[in-house]
């Protein structure tokens, strides 16, 4: 099946659209960061440095830490945007973008998220780092796929009878994630996560302003939460639509939070750049030990 123009831009120099990269500058393991500063502060780390790429809030540099070859990639905030990044992701490596065609042997890519986030959770504090064994999302994205074979049902279903959801609000979708990055990165500098993943910073995740929210007790009842042992753990914007997307396609995906706020407790982290560093250093050495 030969893919419309329409449907996968690639520009007239080879690089598809949004990503400005091409098949062979990226490399097999991807780190994904929200924010575009963060992907210098990452690419601090690499002994060498193989090209740096810009275009909106997408920035990107290949490299090499301790003999692996490593993608760092800002994605910016919110679900919608790791639907673009994901998904040409997944083309550069698994799309001829000359023909169109899709590759009959497809790669897998080993896909980290290295993000911030607030706990959900009192015993979750400030500067600790979260990593997700899974997610559930609000953002709604994963429906406009088929998409049930990758989640977990019996999840979905007594979230959205334990907490009354909102049926105006996109259904939650529960997704894990890669198992073998998970217990790479996972130890006991970490805490294992059931991150929830919103559609938004403010309304979508309880923050009050000037608008009244539609249902003020929302976190409360994330906090309650309770399901054969599992809990939600902290709030953020991108892990979900990482994890779905990454089943669908078959890439192997993780994703690393540093708690910079505590919701139940109303406090920010007094240094959160230091400890997102920390996180940043932790993440690649125990990347670079298979």
């Amino acid at each position: 099946m030969r893919i419309k123009e329409s449907e996968l831009v690639v520009n007239p120099d080879g690089r598809v659209y949004h990503l400005n990269l091409a098949p062979q500058e990226l490399a097999d393991r991807v780190i994904l960061v929200g924010d575009p500063a963060r992907v210098s502060r990452v690419a601090a780390h690499f002994d060498t440095v193989e090209l740096r790429r810009e275009n909106r809030e997408i920035h990107s540099c290949t490299g090499v830490y301790r003999e692996k070859r490593f993608t760092v990639l800002s994605t910016g905030m919110g679900p919608d945007n790791i639907d673009i990044v994901l998904n040409e992701l997944d083309a550069l490596k698994n799309i001829d973008l000359n023909t169109r065609e899709i590759n009959p042997q497809k790669t897998s890519l080993e896909i980290v998220r290295i993000g911030t986030s607030g706990s959900l959770q009192r015993d979750i504090p400030v500067d600790s780092f979260v990593v997700a064994r899974r997610a559930i999302g609000f953002d709604g994205v994963l429906h406009f796929y088929r998409s049930q074979a990758v989640r977990q049902l019996d999840i979905e279903e007594e979230f959205i009878r334990q907490t009354a959801w909102n049926p105006l609000a996109a259904r939650p979708y529960v997704v894990e994630g890669s198992e073998e990055l998970f217990s790479r990165l996972h130890s006991e500098q970490t805490i294992e996560g059931f991150t929830a993943t919103a559609v938004g910073f403010y309304g979508p995740q309880g923050r009050e302003l000037r608008i009244p929210l539609a249902d003020p007790s929302a976190n409360d009842k994330l906090e309650r939460f309770a399901y054969r042992g599992m809990r939600l753990t902290n709030y953020e914007m991108e892990t979900s639509a990482i994890y779905g997307l990454s089943a669908l396609l078959g890439h192997r995906a993780c994703s690393t939070n540093c708690i910079v706020a505590a919701r139940t407790e109303g406090v920010f982290s007094k240094d959160a750049h230091a400890a997102v560093e920390r996180l940043i250093a932790y993440v690649l050495d125990r990347l670079a030990r298979d």
